[in-house]
């Protein structure tokens, strides 16, 4: 080879680098903006200390281009960071609770998120709103169209409902071959059993393996970022003991302050590329 080809591979590799470098320094900017956006208030800008979402999303591999559907979304603390982010070039589903349930709860949280995306369009006016109640509405977004599918402390809701390998069917059923399911959840002692955690909000690490798995998917990765030691899982009303919900009122308020949120699973599936 010559030197003139040697120094031509050089310069395309290093061209091409540069150019990876650029977009992943634009991808991070676009994410710090989300985060530092006015329209987050202060209470959820707080939660950031225990959410982690550049180092959650990054582990995820989200990009600012993927298509992306988040199931139950709930109030909306991560479809804050996700909608803007994914605006420009990207695209966000949101699966949230059936339009028709008569469940009060999903009725009154569907409507407050509903709020939240009228009331800044120039957020939110390009995400797609969807509905996930299985075992009837599981359609969170076209088959195989998407790159990720997020869950935020949601699996344990669909485990009592006996519902848990149905959406993660459902998650699969969106994916496109190769495409990445992130599940945070709150963790279970690693012996605890179905018995034990019931009603807890919490889980093992191998019950959601074991219901991903059952839907098709692979374990790809593990990670501690979401990881809390202070939390014993031994609360008198379960996860819901600790911050942000604080079941029990003023009693033991700032021992339970002192342990923050809860300790969390972040797992990494991936949907066979084949």
């Amino acid at each position: 080879m010559t030197v003139r080809a040697h120094c031509s591979r050089w310069m395309s590799a290093a061209v091409f680098s540069l150019a990876a470098l650029c977009g992943a320094a634009q991808a991070d900017s676009a994410l710090d903006a989300a985060l530092a956006g006015e329209h987050r208030s202060e209470a959820n800008r707080a939660r950031d200390v225990y959410r982690h979402p550049v180092e959650t999303l990054g582990f995820f591999g989200i990009k600012p281009d993927m298509t992306v559907v988040e199931l139950w979304p709930g109030r909306g603390w991560y479809t804050e960071v996700l909608a803007p982010y994914l605006r420009d070039n990207g695209k966000l589903y949101a699966a949230h609770f059936p339009a028709q349930s008569k469940v009060e709860y999903y009725q009154k949280g569907l409507a407050a998120f509903k709020a939240m995306l009228a009331a800044n369009p120039a957020l939110y006016d390009r995400v797609v709103l969807t509905e996930l109640g299985p075992p009837d509405s599981v359609a969170v977004a076209p088959a195989a169209s998407a790159d990720a599918v997020l869950t935020f402390r949601n699996m344990h809701n669909w485990m009592g409902q006996g519902n848990d390998v149905k959406v993660m069917q459902a998650a699969f059923a969106a994916l496109k071959p190769g495409g990445v399911l992130g599940v945070v959840e709150h963790r279970a002692a690693a012996n605890a059993t179905a018995e034990q955690v019931k009603d807890s909000g919490y889980m093992t690490e191998e019950m959601v393996i074991k219901a991903a798995e059952a839907a098709g998917f692979v374990l790809e990765a593990k990670s501690e970022i979401n990881a809390n030691p202070r939390d014993t899982r031994d609360h008198p009303k379960g996860v819901w003991t600790l911050p942000p919900s604080l079941a029990l009122g003023d009693t033991d308020r700032e021992k339970y302050l002192a342990i923050g949120e809860s300790d969390r699973m972040t797992l990494r599936f991936r949907k066979p590329a084949q």
